[in-house]
């Protein structure tokens, strides 16, 4: 062990570390607690890398003095997911309590040895803001799939531990794969499924350490026993059991098998009586358990252990804050004291998002990989000063999300810097050369884990373990900057796994924007309209496994769904997902050999983009059966629903899966609009490239194949787009029979004030091809637009009755049957009905015959007081970007409830034009009122914006609908003092976004810009008639 020196150092600092300053990440400008005078003593505590710390701390200190030491020196903001274990006298596994003196809970503190480890486990890890946090919480993976903890099949583990593989010595290499599994143990059976292993591994090439553990998380959330630690009990009848809690309440086991779940809603009580656990539950007539459930533990102890864990789970992951202290009693005490201590989730998440955390590098210590992200100045004196490892290079791995510096320190110190690329505006999104296995992330809500040490409290320190001295103000006491101790072998010279701040020459934490001009990054256009490329086709490959995977999944679950059209899907989808999957790889593979961050060391030029594209359009080409196909799987499906209530309900359940974020029928769409996505691509690359550029000929010659291709399915297209809007319009009508019919185009919807006797009154509008349809918002649980009546079109005037009626923007339309007064919210909103009712009559005329009747019953029956006003929904509830997609179903949320809320319409020409502005990316987001800017994955469809944490979540996290949003770029009054930003704003609702580029800037502003303004404005009237 590192014997304490007599010399002070700066707050914070580790082994070989640059001074810090004491800056920390956990309250910035803080320095570490302050402790009460009084002997110095020192606490060992092994890290989640096995590496031991020493930290010394005085003897009246409580726990919590210790656990923010450890805190602020690993620069971990996202701390209280963890805790603080060791062996107590009485060799039970205890939690340290931090309200409690330290040295009045560990009885030999020089015999112990305290493990910092996962405490709390998150239900959605995308929770988990912080890479550093992630990182951790992988190596608790790492730890228990070694010592059998996580219990799983065969094909979990093997690509669980091909993940770690991934981040430790990057992409695949038979014989460093093998070699590295025959000398590391990460699995009691690993021999027996080592072939899968490497198997697995093959496919993660490009897969940085991050997005690596990020796979690990979410495969192991999906394992029953992830986060479990298992409590010996015995039921009433001697049954032997274990006790297990997590963040929904409390579980009982039989052996490895989950038997019951009390969840904490229905827990009314606590609480254990010597050896008897007892918990208390709500009463409830429908449920078979009593009132109050026993279980004997092995002693009190046992019990009390378990009862203070629960207490702290349901605290940290029911309460808003932290719970108060009970007054202390006057006479006499009743019952525990015990209480959580420490924040809860929710201010855990409200405290990294709200705060503007400075951006700190920390070292993995079993990564081998090179990193290549840009060098300080400060960088070549502190590679000098780090002490030489043996056959391996240690990576600091920077934050993917938040673009932190990376350093390499490399066997010889004095090596030079890999190449330096990264953003030109301090941020980018994943490594493009993930593989496409990638994609297989979500960000569903995980079970909880809770993770044991893989070592007893009082083992003495494992052979090679680094140690460093921390004393209660921060300061390092060792031999200099060196770290190196007089008589340590050279075994026990390693780094630190988790580096301190890296500082400016002023001490503080280097920003964000301090990195921008030491940055590389392609800057030729042509790369980003690739980076464009590379962005939609994740979403679009996302779209597909919605079809391929989830819906499949859901339809095989029922009996009820007819095969014919299960077996129409999958085999007009699976071979067009399996395509994509591989164009997709190339791409990545393209990017990453684009911007030099691939370590495939492959000789040529990679600066284009064509070759991928022709070759792949060509293939697709052979595609085409299929696609020409999709149209009839929609009108199956269709057909299928109205036949059988049961398949209706079997896809109106899916339609409420956070999964399925758009109407199922448009993704079933989505292969036929990624064409267009494509061609435009092409357009822009064809008209940046000179004609002499070794990429324009693969442009131009992919760019007439696909143009062909649109050309031969546009047809098709239209009237799909068509049939998909009448049907999404079915769900949201009630009262209406045979809406999708032959012959039928809908041409505009949205919302009108209507003029009454008693008075105006707000009315959706449907405008289609034979006749115009007026409904307010009924009260069903989907909140369904109902009938009021219908104008047919054939002989109907319009005309303008402002002046008459002294209303602003109003106008009268003429009906054979009845007249309807109506006024528009503006000028603009009146001339777009005008025109288009206009252009509608004369599409009535020009029919052979006048349709039949939309409403299903006759209009008294089905006609509402006009004073029966909806009920209307505030803008908070409609689904703004803090809201939750969980909220209600996706119905509620549909572009009919936009427009009625927002008080605007929309044409088909306008979801014509939405198809083909369709954007995927990374940006940074910010609100009105907070300082920091949060980095999320966004993705622009349906005239809305959904927010993703990555690119790798199956579902959004929030949505924004942009109908009615103005979009501009902020004032300098505004204070936003960076480049390529742009400002939504609605009422009193302002949000800023940051993207990395001019390009990607101007391409955001040109697709929102079509959702906020009309683009059938835009259009003469004779275009929009052709249209239809």
């Amino acid at each position: 062990m590192v014997e304490p020196a007599d010399r002070p150092s700066a707050a914070g600092q580790r082994l070989s570390a640059p001074e810090s300053f004491g800056v920390s990440t956990l309250e910035p400008g803080l320095r570490p607690p302050t402790q009460p005078p009084g002997r110095q003593v020192s606490i060992r505590v092994q890290m989640l890398d096995d590496t031991q710390e020493v930290f010394q701390i005085s003897q009246r200190s409580p726990g919590k003095v210790l656990f923010d030491l450890i805190c602020v020196h690993l620069n971990l903001a996202e701390g209280d997911y963890f805790g603080l274990e060791y062996q107590d006298h009485r060799k039970m596994t205890v939690w340290l309590d931090l309200l409690k003196p330290t040295l009045k809970q560990i009885r030999r503190p020089k015999n112990t040895i305290l493990r910092f480890v996962v405490k709390f486990f998150p239900p959605d890890h995308t929770q988990l803001l912080e890479e550093l946090t992630r990182y951790l919480f992988a190596l608790q993976i790492k730890r228990d799939l070694a010592c059998g903890r996580l219990i799983c099949n065969d094909t979990s583990a093997a690509l669980m531990v091909s993940h770690i593989i991934q981040s430790e010595i990057g992409d695949f290499d038979e014989t460093q794969s093998w070699q590295h599994l025959l000398h590391n143990k990460y699995l009691p059976d690993q021999d027996a499924i080592r072939d899968k292993i490497t198997d697995c591994h093959r496919k993660h090439v490009g897969q940085t350490p991050a997005e690596s553990d990020y796979q690990l998380l979410e495969i192991a959330r999906r394992l029953e026993m992830y986060g479990i630690r298992l409590h010996p009990a015995k039921d009433r009848e001697g049954t032997k059991l274990s006790l297990a809690v997590a963040h929904t309440g409390v579980l009982v086991f039989q052996g490895y098998t989950k038997i019951n779940a009390f969840n904490w809603s229905k827990i009314r009580k606590l609480s254990f009586k010597r050896k008897r656990f007892l918990i208390k539950l709500r009463a409830d007539p429908a449920s078979a358990h009593h009132d109050t459930l026993e279980f004997t533990m092995a002693s009190r102890d046992c019990c009390k252990i378990f009862w203070k864990i629960c207490v702290e789970y349901h605290a940290f992951f029911r309460l808003f804050e932290e719970p108060k202290p009970k007054p202390k009693p006057i006479l006499f005490t009743r019952g525990s004291s015990f209480r959580f201590s420490g924040r809860t989730q929710k201010q855990i998440i409200d405290y990294v998002k709200d705060s503007e955390l400075k951006k700190v590098p920390f070292e993995r210590k079993h990564s081998k990989i090179l990193s290549s992200v840009g060098m300080s100045p400060q960088s070549s004196s502190f590679r000098s000063q780090v002490p030489k490892e043996s056959a391996m290079s240690v990576q600091l791995a920077d934050y993917p999300d938040s673009s932190r510096l990376v350093y390499q320190a490399a066997s010889n110190g004095s090596e030079e810097p890999p190449a330096a690329t990264s953003s030109a505006n301090g941020f980018h999104d994943a490594d493009p050369a993930q593989s496409s296995q990638n994609h297989n992330g979500t960000g569903t809500a995980p079970d909880p884990q809770f993770l044991n040490p893989e070592s007893p409290g009082s083992e003495d320190s494992p052979a090679g373990s680094p140690h460093v001295v921390v004393n209660g103000n921060g300061s390092v006491h060792g031999q200099g900057m060196s770290g190196i101790v007089p008589g340590q072998s050279p075994e026990r010279q390693q780094l630190s796994p988790l580096t301190s701040p890296l500082l400016t020459d002023a001490g503080c934490v280097r920003h964000d924007d301090e990195e921008e001009a030491r940055r590389k990054f392609p800057t030729d256009k042509a790369y980003f309209i690739a980076k464009e490329l590379l962005t939609t086709e994740r979403t679009y490959l996302k779209d597909l496994q919605v079809i391929t995977e989830s819906f499949q999944s859901a339809a095989g679950k029922e009996e009820i769904f007819p095969d014919s059209v299960k077996n129409l899907i999958s085999a007009n989808y699976d071979p067009i997902y399996k395509f994509h999957q591989g164009f997709l790889k190339e791409v990545e593979q393209r990017l990453a050999q684009w911007e030099g961050r691939s370590n495939a060391h492959i000789k040529g030029d990679y600066q284009r983009i064509g070759d991928i594209l022709l070759k792949n359009i060509q293939g697709l080409r052979q595609l085409t059966i299929h696609l020409q196909k999709h149209s009839e799987c929609l009108v199956e499906l269709e057909r299928a629903c109205r036949s059988a209530r049961k398949v209706e309900a079997v896809c109106r359940d899916f339609e409420q899966q956070r999964v399925c974020y758009l109407p199922f029928n448009i993704f079933l769409l989505r292969p036929l609009h990624r064409l267009l996505h494509y061609k435009l691509i092409l357009e822009r690359l064809c008209k940046h490239y000179p004609p002499t550029h070794d990429d324009f000929r693969d442009c131009r010659a992919a760019l007439a194949d696909i143009s062909e291709m649109v050309l031969q399915l546009q047809g098709s297209m239209m009237k799909m787009d068509n049939f998909q809007k009448l049907l999404e319009l079915k769900k949201d009508l009630t009262g209406i029979d045979n809406l999708a019919i032959p012959g039928r185009e809908f041409i505009r919807l949205g919302c009108l004030s209507k003029l009454s006797g008693k008075g105006l009154q707000q009315r959706m509008f449907f405008l289609f091809s034979d006749s115009l349809v007026y409904t307010s918002r009924g009260m069903t649980p989907s909140n369904q637009f109902k009938v009021h009546g219908q104008l047919p079109l054939y002989g109907m005037t319009i005309r303008e009755s402002e002046d008459e009626w002294g209303v602003p923007h109003s106008f009268t339309l003429f009906g054979q049957r009845q007249s309807v007064v109506v006024a528009a919210s503006c000028a603009a909103e009146m001339e777009r009905w005008v025109e288009d009712i206009r252009m509608a009559i004369d599409l009535a005329e020009q029919s052979s015959s006048p349709n039949t009747d939309l409403v299903s019953t006759s209009l008294s029956d089905n006609k509402l007081s006009e004073d029966g006003g909806a009920d209307l929904e505030s803008e908070e509830e409609l689904g703004g970007s803090r809201s939750s997609l969980e909220r209600q179903g996706h119905r509620g949320n549909t572009t009919v409830h936009v427009c009625w809320h927002r008080n605007t319409s929309v044409s088909m020409v306008d979801f014509s034009v939405a198809v083909e502005n369709q954007l995927s990316g990374n940006l940074l987001r910010k609100f009105k009122n907070s300082n920091g800017w949060q980095k999320l994955w966004v993705v622009f469809t349906n005239f809305s914006l959904f927010f993703y944490k990555s690119h790798q979540d199956d579902y959004p996290l929030a949505s924004l609908p942009l109908l009615g949003y103005s979009v501009t770029v902020p004032s300098e009054s505004e204070n936003i003092h960076k480049d390529y930003v742009f400002k939504l704003h609605f009422k009193s609702h302002v949000y800023y976004f940051r993207s990395e580029s001019e390009y990607t800037f101007e391409r955001w502003m040109e697709v929102i810009r079509s959702a906020t303004c009309s683009a059938s404005r835009s259009l003469p009237s004779t275009t929009r008639k052709d249209l239809y």
